[in-house]
């Protein structure tokens, strides 16, 4: 073996998700400075989100469940990375099913992503000894309260029912949170853990209980815009290409940061972004409400102090552009997204 660290002109990165709503914009952004590997079984996401992307040569797809061990040698098609010499450098792990319609269909998809594959990952940033990067969420927080709406990293989690319907993802990113905390204790390695809040924009799925782009369809379709709870209901909206940066800042930082929040400090009570969208789209939709779906909890706020102090990171986007952005993006895709 060398004992030197080879010379390369790119760093290599792995994504899993990476044809996710979240991952292919990463996938997008990372290919700026990096040959990026992508990695999904399109179990919740779509070939269309990276389409774009196949095209250019330091960008590569690869369909495989990463919930079993991940050799990466057995792709020849990553021979032009010299994968086998130059290994890989980052990983992040974006691969989780978060559909809240689908959910109970995806649940052991979910259970897997947030042990097995999640496991697969960290071995193989142990392999190559790269930085890692999980995305959490802010389901380790549990349910807000009147009393505790704002989360910051050093929070102790809330009561959390672990035997609960949804416990296979939000018990399931807590014991992957341990998972990777445990490597970084035990092997040292540089793992980072993303907790990260709602965020939108172009390329979320449709129909799918998630409320901005159902919102945006079915204002376009003069269809009533429904919001699963009451008239109370509200949440943080984080555009995605925010998010994006701040898991990009996040990777490039030492060993001394590990844990950092994601999303908008702002909470937005879902009547009033459902009222813009209709009026964004100029339709004469109505806004009704629901039962709230299982895959859905009461949300709170992140406390950014460490994202702007250590990372220099603050959400820039706007809501009106962001929403406009999306709706732009929805215009011009939703024949194709049926």
């Amino acid at each position: 073996m060398p004992t030197e660290v080879p010379i390369f002109e790119k760093k290599n990165v792995l994504v899993t998700g990476g044809a996710g709503f979240i991952g292919s914009h990463l996938c997008e952004r990372l290919l700026r400075e990096a040959k990026v590997i992508c990695i999904d079984d399109f179990s919740n996401s779509h070939i269309r989100n990276i389409e774009h992307l196949l095209q250019y040569p330091d960008f590569e797809f690869i369909k495989s469940d990463v919930n079993q061990p991940i050799d990466l040698a057995a792709f020849p098609e990553l021979d032009k990375f010299r994968v086998k010499f130059q290994g890989i450098q980052e990983v992040y792990h974006l691969a989780c099913p978060t559909s809240p319609k689908n959910f109970e269909n995806l649940k052991i998809h979910s259970l897997w992503a947030n042990s097995r594959a999640l496991l697969s990952t960290l071995d193989l940033a142990l392999q190559f000894k790269a930085k890692y990067l999980f995305a959490s969420s802010s389901v380790v927080y549990g349910d807000a309260t009147e009393e505790h709406k704002f989360f910051s990293e050093n929070d102790e989690a809330q009561k959390l029912n672990h035997l609960s319907p949804r416990g296979c993802y939000d018990e399931g990113k807590r014991f992957a949170e341990t998972c990777v905390e445990t490597y970084r204790q035990v092997y040292h390695i540089d793992a980072k853990i993303a907790r990260v809040f709602t965020s939108y924009g172009p390329r979320m799925k449709l129909r799918d209980g998630l409320l901005i782009p159902d919102f945006i369809l079915n204002a376009l379709d003069g269809k009533d815009l429904v919001i699963y709870g009451d008239e109370t209901l509200e949440q943080t909206l984080c555009f995605v290409t925010d998010m994006v940066d701040g898991l990009v800042r996040l990777m490039g930082t030492g060993p001394e940061v590990s844990i950092v929040n994601f999303g908008s400090d702002v909470p937005l009570k879902m009547m009033d972004v459902a009222q813009k969208i209709i009026d964004l789209t100029h339709s004469s939709s109505r806004i009704v409400f629901e039962a709230p779906l299982i895959f859905l909890t009461r949300k709170g706020t992140p406390d950014l102090h460490r994202a702007k102090e250590e990372l220099g990171w603050l959400p820039l986007v706007r809501l009106d552009d962001g929403l406009q952005r999306t709706i732009d993006f929805t215009v011009a895709n939703k024949e194709a997204l049926l």
